[in-house]
């Protein structure tokens, strides 16, 4: 059966965005993009490489797997770039109807939570999102996410998108099975799910 890891960037406050560009995301207004690039630091590769293993596939919600796929592919050569096109790439949705463009990927129509399940019975790989908040948040309250792994930048925001919000989350508690910090002091916590609180 496969495992969900979730790997996301977060703030001390929770805001939650990729080490993209400052425009990388605007919705709701957001202008503080671009926060997570100064702390990139090598730990952080091996540690998400570590729990990406060498058999895994990526799992995205579609405003995420559409980011994806409108850049990576048009990168220079690089490990990470190589690896996003080989890999199998499955993306929930309820919106998209077409299938998607970019090679190895699969489209799961109709309801996350139902989708999301089947596919961990049917596979033996890590499904590993990165960001997808929208799909972390339907997929936790139903015991579908299995690892997190967090990578908490030591500056507050205020106000954006958050992994936890008041109206999706759902109590939890989870255990730390490892832990590092980086030279720049994003803190790297990785969790499970211990079951409710």
């Amino acid at each position: 059966m496969g495992k969900v890891v979730v790997i996301e960037h977060l703030t001390l406050d929770g805001v939650m965005q990729a080490p993209g560009h400052p425009d990388e995301d605007r919705r709701d207004g957001f202008a503080q993009g671009g926060w997570a690039l100064a702390r990139q630091d090598p730990a952080m590769q091996e540690t998400m490489g570590a729990h990406m293993t060498n058999a895994w596939s990526l799992l995205a919600g579609r405003t995420t797997y559409e980011r994806f796929a409108a850049y990576w592919p048009r990168q220079e050569p690089n490990p990470f770039t190589e690896a996003l096109n080989r890999v199998r790439k499955y993306v929930v949705s309820t919106t998209l109807t077409a299938p998607p463009a970019w090679q190895n990927s699969v489209l799961l129509q109709g309801d996350a939570v139902a989708a999301v399940s089947k596919l961990k019975g049917e596979v033996a790989e890590n499904l590993v999102v990165f960001g997808s908040g929208v799909l972390v948040r339907s997929l936790l309250p139903h015991g579908l996410v299995d690892r997190l792994v967090l990578l908490i930048h030591p500056l507050t925001l205020g106000a954006g998108r958050r992994l936890f919000t008041d109206s999706g989350s759902h109590p939890t508690a989870f255990r730390l099975i490892d832990g590092a910090t980086t030279g720049t002091g994003v803190v790297i916590a990785v969790y499970e799910p211990a079951g409710d609180r």
